[in-house]
């Protein structure tokens, strides 16, 4: 039912040149669709479904009844990123390639996370604590990969999120603290946590690189047990404590507080 052109713009949606260079990216399954849907930061553009899909959703469509197209089994075989289609995928625009201001909050600056599964979780992490942002380095994942889009369980569309080099992302808010995640710094669980603070995480292989520590203004360690032989927490595991403790004990949330208008 697609038309030759739309099946080509489609399959090159799964490349990521072409992904930026269209700045679209697409979205697949009901329950993605719907969380895309159920939000106005990222605008929709299309939704390709099985005729039998559209009518078991129809309320689900109704709102963007006009970005509708018909697609076949086989059409969506063509378009899809997974290897079994689930009846629906959508096409929606990227955002803003770089804020325009970041000055609150807590927020992730990822150094080199390149496995989409982890960059996934960790958005998913960020949308769980309330984080304002995710800043990733130019040579994490794609953000807007299907993979990552897949893993994020829909918090890509809830969380901001940008790719931008390190000095970037601080010449939007210059004061503000910049914690690492490191093996040898003061241990995570006693110390004080700034209500506003850049976490930078690093890859689970080689951690954050040595250009990006030097801009640490403290480094931080999640300590291992007595006698633990591990290595090195997963990137995404790391990231999930670090948030929680921020969230915990960050100047102004700690446990038992209460905010004041």
């Amino acid at each position: 039912m697609l038309s030759a052109g739309q099946t080509k713009f489609l399959t090159a949606l799964q490349v990521k040149k072409y992904r930026q260079k269209y700045r679209n990216f697409t979205v697949e399954g009901t329950k993605l669709v719907a969380e895309l849907l159920d939000q106005t930061r990222i605008r929709v553009t299309a939704i390709y479904a099985l005729e039998r899909w559209a009518a078991e959703n129809a309320a689900l469509l109704a709102p963007v009844q006009h970005l509708y197209h018909p697609a076949s089994e086989a059409d969506l075989h063509k378009i899809s990123a997974l290897t079994t289609p689930q009846g629906v995928l959508a096409v929606a625009e990227m955002p803003p390639q770089a804020p325009a201001a970041w000055d609150t909050g807590h927020a992730f600056f990822l150094d080199g996370i390149r496995d989409p599964g982890n960059l996934g979780t960790i958005l998913r992490i960020a949308d769980w604590f309330g984080f304002s942002a995710v800043f990733c380095s130019p040579d994490c994942a794609e953000a807007f990969s299907p993979k990552v889009v897949q893993a994020s369980m829909g918090a890509i569309f809830r969380v901001p999120v940008f790719e931008m080099e390190l000095d970037d992302v601080l010449a939007l808010a210059p004061a503000c603290p910049v914690l690492g995640a490191v093996l040898n710094g003061e241990n995570a669980f006693e110390a004080g946590w700034p209500a506003n603070a850049l976490l930078v995480v690093g890859s689970e292989g080689s951690g954050i690189r040595p250009e990006t520590e030097a801009r640490l203004t403290r480094r931080l360690t999640i300590p291992r047990a007595p006698g633990s032989h591990a290595e090195s927490l997963n990137a995404s595991v790391a990231a999930g404590i670090l948030a929680g403790l921020a969230s915990k004990n960050s100047t102004g949330h700690s446990e038992g507080q209460k905010n004041t208008p």
